[in-house]
């Protein structure tokens, strides 16, 4: 693979060639973050895991050189937590048997900016070699800029391809802002339920982060069993874990479809749920 900056990398655990490693890849995660992936996509992998016939990728497209940090952490440099928090991605990739792991290391205000289209090119490029059928990024609805810069990315990326090669679905996934708002007919929902141990070993090896001063680790398992037993009022659990995502396969099925609309016809419906049962029921009540 020949991405634009020199630091970029794959890594195989296997060890299989990088053509090859990638060439398999049946579920991408495209993440701003290392930790980003293992938060939001855990479904993917574990769906892939153990499979012979389903394999995860997952890519990183920024540095992790502005993470906040404290404890045994926060005298180091910039540097040196972007080397701690590749090694932890790589860590991360070994436990969940990803088919490769790519970090394309660019800075934060690269991807932000929208007329800078090395992070697009360097995705394309990942795409073409991958041909996933599934792509998990982040929703359009989160609330950290570099999250969704990198999800818009991502959807000029897939714009880019021949109709023939693009994935068959592009999910949007939580991670700075919980899905929950939306109308239950508008969720992916993704049942996490098995492998609660693998799921808390993929967040746990990210000790720079939650040592540092974040628990992603709790906030993430307590957030799937939350999702678990809220998404249903008047039935019993059916899940134990549970995560939501944004479906955002027609932003690539319609290249003139714009992100924002999209995004604004969702919450919309949301607030048109919310006025008809109140409205709803301050009739029943008056009447």
């Amino acid at each position: 693979m020949n991405f634009h900056l020199p630091t970029a990398e794959v890594y195989v655990p296997d060890g299989l060639p990088i053509e090859q490693a990638l060439a398999r890849t049946t579920h991408l995660c495209i993440s701003a973050h290392q930790d980003d992936i293992e938060i939001m996509a855990a479904q993917p992998i574990l769906e892939c895991f153990q499979q012979k016939d389903k394999w995860f990728t997952g890519a990183v497209v920024t540095d992790g050189r502005g993470s906040p940090r404290a404890n045994l952490y926060q005298e180091y440099t910039d540097e040196e937590m972007r080397l701690v928090r590749f090694q932890e991605q790589r860590k991360a990739a070994f436990v969940g048997e990803y088919a490769a792991q790519v970090m394309l290391d660019h800075p934060s205000k690269a991807v932000k900016d929208a007329s800078k289209i090395e992070p697009v090119e360097d995705l394309v490029a990942l795409l073409r070699a991958a041909k996933p059928q599934f792509v998990y990024t982040h929703n359009l609805a989160d609330k950290h800029d570099t999250h969704v810069a990198v999800a818009l990315r991502v959807v000029d990326a897939i714009r880019r391809l021949d109709p023939a090669d693009r994935p068959a679905r592009l999910v949007g996934c939580e991670v700075w802002r919980a899905l929950d708002w939306m109308v239950d007919s508008d969720k992916v929902t993704m049942n996490l339920s098995s492998h609660e141990n693998l799921q808390e070993a993929l967040l746990g090896v990210f000790d720079s982060q939650i040592a540092g001063g974040k628990r992603y680790d709790l906030a993430s398992m307590g957030r799937r069993r939350a999702n678990a037993t809220y998404f249903e009022s008047h039935g019993v659990d059916l899940t134990t874990g549970l995560s939501y995502g944004m479906d955002m396969t027609p932003l690539v099925e319609d290249a003139n479809l714009d992100p924002q609309v999209f995004v604004e016809a969702l919450i919309q419906r949301f607030a048109q749920d919310v006025t008809d049962r109140l409205t709803r029921l301050c009739i029943a009540t008056t009447a």
